[in-house]
């Protein structure tokens, strides 16, 4: 391999996407950074609602997250979602705000990710022929790779999620059949208590 060629693909790979992934708690509002060095480039932002700090509570409601551009220009808003998956092209480099409101009184932990997809060509004037498949061919790989990483992600905020609901659900169903096993006892031994009061009753008065 030619050492124009082995310079170009280092290139490539020190250019694959820079990324942020963060799990934190949000009481009302949380905003977070992100700068896109280059015009052109894909930015990928993905949220997932994991818990509520209250186990009787399952965040149906979701939270809304709003995305500003450099100069304060909104670039698009999710409302009242539990998880969203979205990109854009950057038309503007600079920094992106993401701002969270959280609507519910109770506080929210949510997985966040963003990953900003820039391919960059470090020769422009190379005039070599057979570096157009190969160019290509690496594109398609960081890709893929890009995309099994942001699903894995994906999956693994949303297998969590559920697992962290179902953990709730079933403390709610053992709560429920616990009240509901007190309350059955509880007007059984009303039910005798009534029964022998009213057989008193009419045996004193069969006696008078």
């Amino acid at each position: 391999m030619s050492l124009k060629a082995t310079i170009l693909i280092l290139g490539l790979v020190w250019s694959f996407q820079a990324a942020l992934g963060i799990r934190f708690v949000i009481d009302r509002e949380e905003c977070f950074s992100h700068k896109a060095e280059y015009e052109g480039d894909t930015l990928h932002v993905s949220f997932v609602v994991i818990k509520s700090d209250s186990q009787w509570h399952f965040n149906e409601d979701g939270v809304d997250l709003v995305i500003h551009g450099p100069t304060g220009e909104q670039v698009h808003d999710f409302r009242e979602q539990i998880s969203a998956k979205h990109d854009f092209v950057v038309q503007k480099k600079g920094v992106y705000r993401f701002c969270f409101t959280n609507k519910s009184p109770y506080h929210e932990t949510i997985d966040f990710d963003v990953q900003l997809g820039h391919f960059a060509y470090y020769d422009q004037h190379a005039k070599d022929e057979h570096f157009t498949p190969l160019m290509e061919q690496i594109s398609k790989l960081e890709e893929a790779l890009y995309n099994i990483q942001f699903e894995q992600h994906w999956l693994e905020a949303q297998t969590d999620r559920q697992a962290i609901v179902n953990e709730n659900m079933s403390k709610r169903a053992v709560h429920k059949a616990l009240f509901e096993s007190f309350a059955l006892i509880g007007a059984s031994v009303l039910q005798v208590y009534l029964l022998r009061r009213l057989f008193e009753r009419k045996l004193g008065m069969s006696r008078v």
